[in-house]
């Protein structure tokens, strides 16, 4: 009797062992990024996975080892992306199947997130725009005046949502709106050009986002943050500039360890293999633009202090992933924390999301007015301001007679000074343009 139920008690182990690792796909998330779309399928438990991309028609098929479909397929915002249509099936009996059909040629690739604290275990495809072109870059000739480009980063998008604060308040919402506020100020200053690296709700790794500021020929990089804390009394903005010798306090450290752990959200490695790789010439290199960077923080956080608390009144240092470029000096701007209730309501208000842009605005403004490149706009318009003579009117000076003194022309005074006529008052200041 005991030797004929002896098999089926060894055989229930096996059993609850295949039942426990059953997963269902409890949720479906499409975002569309510049260059390529991402699909998010939120597991109850890990399991495993195959891409196959198959053609005429086309499309892209998502293998499930042991899994079923709980979320609603239908309800999928698709628009903008080249997936026409997501459909589902059984394969084997067992496994879960989604097809999906796409309207272009992609580039499919895969990866399995680890469940966190906000998130449960994650199936991400990324699907690659092959047709995409790439951004072309024009190199200004030594004979013309360029702007000085502001690469300008709203962290974390997408499915990496950054810090939370109270009423669902996310970190990823309430920078992008700093930094769009931001790049509008910079669009209308002349002499200046802002770049966004991202525009959207979509997440670009960090890697990526330096990459972007390069190929952007960037004069300086601005990574906006509004971070979180565990005790929810910590308060205040910052700017942080790279430290490659570690950070310069423990708030510092701890920001940059939240910050860098985002890339694992997009499943890309955080050994930075490149700034290892440069050398010596990425040592020099890296000096002079972190002065820069050291210098630009300064001005920033001055601007900051006259509409928000401080927590540090001085740059701090810190070794974030995105400040990692050798060649483009980079800031990365805390603009308060998320999680203290009485920053997170401000935050939240287009007011003081206009305010800070202004702040981080005025920073940036002051320190390339007195340091501008020198093949820029900016550069020209201080030498010129340089090259001419104050003049105080006295009794009986006349415009003709001053521009006949000077060997210059009438009409040159008049637009120097922006003069509406030759009419011109004792003790009135003028200037003189070089002759």
């Amino acid at each position: 009797m005991k030797k004929a139920y002896l098999p089926v008690f060894l055989l229930l182990p096996m059993y609850w062992t295949v039942f426990a690792q059953a997963a269902t796909v409890d949720d479906v998330r499409v975002w569309r990024a510049p260059d390529h779309t991402r699909v998010v399928l939120e597991l109850s438990a890990p399991t495993s996975h195959k891409v196959i991309t198959l053609a005429a028609p086309n499309r892209i098929v998502v293998d499930i080892d042991n899994a079923t479909l709980k979320a609603k397929l239908t309800q999928l915002d698709l628009q903008g992306s080249p997936i026409s249509r997501v459909r589902s099936g059984i394969k084997d009996k067992s496994d879960l199947r989604l097809v999906l059909d796409v309207n272009s040629d992609v580039k499919p690739r895969s990866f399995l997130l680890k469940a966190n604290q906000e998130f449960k275990d994650r199936l991400v495809v990324d699907l690659y725009d092959k047709n995409t072109s790439q951004p072309v870059v024009k190199h200004v000739d030594d004979q013309s005046l360029r702007d000085i480009i502001i690469a300008i980063d709203a962290g974390h998008g997408g499915e990496d949502p950054g810090a939370s604060g109270a009423n669902k308040l996310r970190e990823k919402h309430v920078v992008l709106e700093i930094a769009k506020e931001l790049n509008y100020l910079l669009g209308k200053e002349k002499g200046y050009k802002p770049v966004l690296v991202r525009t959207g709700d979509y997440y670009v790794g960090l890697q990526q986002r330096r990459n972007i500021a390069r190929k952007s020929q960037a004069d300086l990089m601005v990574s906006i943050h509004a971070d979180a804390f565990s005790d929810h009394r910590a308060y205040g903005s910052s700017v942080y500039a790279l430290s490659r010798r570690g950070a310069s306090s423990a708030m510092a450290q701890v920001l940059a360890n939240d910050a860098n752990n985002s890339d694992l959200v997009g499943g890309v490695s955080l050994s930075d293999k490149d700034d290892v790789l440069a050398g010596v010439l990425a040592d020099l290199s890296m000096s002079a633009s972190l002065d820069v960077s050291t210098q630009v923080g300064f001005q920033v956080v001055g601007q900051m202090g006259k509409i928000s608390r401080l927590h540090s009144k001085k740059v701090e240092l810190a070794n974030f992933s995105v400040l990692r470029s050798p060649d483009v000096p980079s800031i990365l701007v805390e603009t308060g924390f998320i999680s203290n209730p009485n920053e997170a309501k401000k935050l939240s208000t287009k007011t003081y999301q206009r305010q800070m842009a202004r702040a981080i605005f005025n920073g940036i403004t002051s320190h390339f007015s007195t340091s501008p490149p020198h093949d820029t706009y900016l550069a020209s318009k201080k030498r010129d301001s340089n090259l001419h003579v104050e003049y105080v009117i006295s009794r009986g000076d006349t415009l003709s007679g001053i521009a006949l003194r000077y060997q210059v022309s009438v009409s040159s005074i008049r637009e120097k000074n922006a003069l509406a006529s030759n009419t011109i008052k004792v003790g009135q200041r003028i200037l003189i343009p070089a002759s």
